[in-house]
Order: C-alpha cells, then sequence, then structure tokens
C-alpha cells in the first residue's frame, strides 16, 4: 500500500435506491412523489431569469426561509434550509454530535445515520426496535450524546405517537434530540410545536416527497434561534452558498400552493389504503404505515425472489439485505394506475 493510503477516511457509503434509465420502468423504490411539482413552480420556471446564474445565490437563502416561516407560523430566526434534507442532517451531526458519549438512534431506521456517525468518528448505539418494528421510548432514556430517529421511520413506515416523542425529549434535555419527518405529511402529527416547549429539540422536514421536489434538493430544519444560530455557523465554515438560485425561487412557490399540496398529498394516502387491502388480500403483512410507501413481506414467497420477478417486469422496488428485515419489501407509493399494475402482476404471480 502506498504511503498516502494511510491517511484516507475510508468509510462503508450510503447506496442509495436504483435510478434507471429507461422510461417505461414504474418506479417505486425511492419514495419519490409520483405527482408534479405545483403549477406555480413550472410559472416559476419558465420566466426565471437565467442571468441570475451568473451570480451567487444569497447566501441566508432569506426568501426560501421566509416562505417556509410563514407556512409554519414561525419566526426566519427559527429555520434552516439545506441541500435536501441529506444535508440538513449531515449539519446537524457535525454541529452538536460532539460529544464523547454515543449517539442513539434505532436498529432499523434511515441508513444514512450511521454513515455520517461512522465518516465523522461519532460513537453510536443502535437501539433495536420491538418485535412490531416499533421503537421502545424507553431505550432513549440513558446517557447518551444525542438522539435522532425518523418519524415516520423508514423503511418501517411506524407512526410514533406524539406523546412518546415528548417523553424521549423530557428524558433528554442535556442533549439534542432530533426528529427527522421526511414523511410527516402522509399521515402523521408533526413535533413542531413542541420547540416552543424544549429548546434542545430539532424538526427536519424536506421538500421531497410531500411537496414533489426531490430533484430540486431542498430541505429544511426547525427549532430555537440558538439552535439554528449554530448550524448556520458550521454552514458558513463548510459552503456558504448551498441552495441556488433555481431551488430558492421554485422552493417558494412549492411551499405556498397549499391547495395543490393537500391535493395531492390526499390522493398518495388514498391510493396507500387501497394498495394496503389489496396486499392483505395477496398474503402480505407489513406495519400500519403512515408514510407514502409500505413496508411488506409475503407470508409464503421469499422478498428477494418477489423483488426479481418485479424487476423483470419492469416494476422496481426496494429491496434491503439487512438482518431482521432481508424479508421485506419497501414499496413506495405511486399514481393509482402504477398500484393497480403491481397488484395485478402480483395477483398472477403468486397464483402460479
Amino acid at each position: 500500500m502506498d504511503n498516502w493510503e494511510n491517511y484516507v477516511r475510508k468509510v462503508v457509503p450510503y447506496v442509495p435506491g436504483e435510478q434507471p434509465e429507461q422510461a417505461s420502468v414504474i418506479k417505486l423504490n425511492t419514495n419519490e412523489n409520483p405527482y408534479p411539482p405545483a403549477p406555480g413552480v413550472l410559472r416559476a420556471l419558465e420566466t426565471f431569469e437565467t442571468d441570475k446564474l451568473r451570480l451567487y445565490p444569497e447566501p441566508t437563502c432569506k426568501v426560501l426561509v421566509e416562505a417556509i416561516a410563514e407556512y409554519y407560523g414561525l419566526s426566519a430566526e427559527k429555520v434552516f434550509v439545506g441541500v435536501g434534507s441529506d444535508d440538513v442532517l449531515a449539519m446537524i451531526f457535525m454541529t452538536f454530535f460532539n460529544s464523547a458519549k454515543p449517539i442513539c438512534f434505532p436498529d432499523i431506521t434511515y441508513s444514512f445515520y450511521d454513515v455520517w456517525a461512522d465518516m465523522l468518528r461519532i460513537p453510536y448505539e443502535v437501539k433495536s426496535l420491538d418485535e412490531s418494528f416499533l421503537i421502545k421510548k424507553e431505550d432513549y432514556y440513558g446517557e447518551n450524546g444525542g438522539v435522532i430517529f425518523p418519524n415516520p421511520n423508514a423503511p418501517t413506515g411506524a407512526l410514533m405517537d406524539l406523546t412518546e416523542i415528548e417523553d424521549i425529549v423530557v428524558h433528554n434535555r442535556d442533549v439534542i434530540v432530533v426528529v427527522d419527518e421526511a414523511y410527516i405529511d402522509f399521515g402523521g402529527v408533526s413535533a413542531l410545536p413542541l420547540i416552543e416547549k424544549y429548546d434542545n429539540l430539532l424538526v427536519v422536514q424536506t421538500f421531497s416527497k410531500s411537496r414533489s421536489m426531490a430533484g430540486m434538493r431542498i430541505g429544511f430544519a426547525m427549532g430555537n434561534e440558538k439552535l439554528i444560530r449554530y448550524i448556520n455557523d458550521v454552514k458558513y465554515s463548510f459552503n456558504s452558498y448551498t441552495l441556488n438560485q433555481t431551488s430558492l425561487a421554485l422552493g417558494v412557490e412549492a411551499i405556498r400552493d397549499r391547495a395543490y399540496f393537500e391535493s395531492t398529498r390526499r390522493r398518495i394516502i388514498d391510493t396507500r389504503e387501497w394498495t394496503k387491502k389489496e396486499l392483505l388480500v395477496l398474503g402480505f403483512s407489513f406495519c400500519d404505515s403512515k408514510s407514502n410507501f409500505i413496508f411488506a413481506t409475503h407470508r409464503l414467497v421469499p422478498a428477494k425472489q418477489i423483488f426479481e420477478a418485479l424487476r423483470n417486469e419492469n416494476i422496481y422496488v426496494r429491496y434491503f439485505s439487512k438482518e431482521r428485515i432481508k424479508n421485506y419489501l419497501r414499496i413506495s407509493i405511486g399514481t393509482q394506475a402504477e398500484m393497480e399494475t403491481l397488484i395485478d402482476f402480483l395477483r398472477q404471480y403468486l397464483a402460479d
């Protein structure tokens, strides 16, 4: 080995969902929204002044921060934005998880958490979900360096009650607690009201799922002013210009259109509930998902076998080879027509 390799920071990277290139694919593997962004996003794109692209974007992202703050009834000082919630969460890891004590998160959860912890040399402990794939709040009562978990959880889709979230925050007043709410708009109650009560709580959301903007990479965190100042200090020490000019302009239009947001959100929820019923008839079982995906296992046929059969039909779902969940498939909710195609294929495949 050459000497320089002794000083390389070696990590096992996060593996994103497959992005097939052919247009004929039914893509149910990355939890994207099957509907286009709000109409105002298209109008903003059509009228965007391309001359702005020669200029750096405004570093505080003021126009988008203020639009998000207005939507949620907050002051702008309580909002931080970044390049997708992954960027926001990475900034939070760098800013707040600096104790010698381990941070805590579930064993079955968003698989970027341990990647960031390993990359940043942050000690961590995973807490096992129970047999029903639910978070046990008591596991987070002990001494630690911080707590993070998604709600609804990913990839299970299971939702934690707000009273249980508050209980975790109460038992961790000397560290930062992060609730990752990428999927909260599909059936849960946000922990956002708790930030007025607890100065150690951060709530993170994204435009990628319920606002159909995965391609623009917009995420945000909400918490008290001091927490947001600390994250911004790290951001400006890492990359002053995060969101680009188009993301800022289009993000404002996406957050302002409440009616369109509610309409597409409801369509996804309705299709999810229809899909649950159909999967049950076909012999699948799953957590009662409150997200835009279903985490399902079949009583007879191995998940990997179903995954490969679907892929051969150009229907892409997500399969994880990790222990405890290697017999499960994560199925994103597409359009009603896409889910009917999925169910029709499964009905025929499982009957053979």
